[in-house]
């Protein structure tokens, strides 16, 4: 199994990005994608998840700022991000779970210059 983030990068407050995490090794429809992040010197902490069905939740820090979705075909889950603030600033990694499986990515870097 292999879960691969990308799309990070530096920019400045107020800007967008879109990150993509694309899946191999699992039947990727089935399985719940969620986002979290880790800012320095912080825990990671959960940011958005999209259900097998399409269901989304948010953090409420980004709700109205940030979209997750998915798209089955590709394999790929997305998190647009919208009106960044520099308090955005961390690693981004994506999870795939269901049941008692969990599977994580490597991190993304995003940055937020004010």
């Amino acid at each position: 199994v292999q879960l691969q983030a990308y799309g990070g990068g530096l920019v400045q407050d107020g800007e967008s990005l879109r990150l993509s995490c694309s899946a191999s090794g699992i039947t990727f429809s089935i399985y719940a994608m969620g986002w979290y992040r880790q800012a320095p010197g912080k825990q990671r902490e959960w940011v958005a998840t999209v259900t097998s069905d399409g269901r989304t939740w948010y953090t409420s820090s980004v709700e109205g700022r940030f979209t997750i979705f998915r798209d089955n075909a590709k394999n790929t889950v997305y998190l647009q991000m919208n009106r960044l603030k520099p308090e955005d600033t961390a690693a981004y990694y994506c999870e795939a779970y269901r049941a008692s499986e969990s599977y994580w990515g490597q991190g993304t870097l995003v940055t937020v210059s004010s």
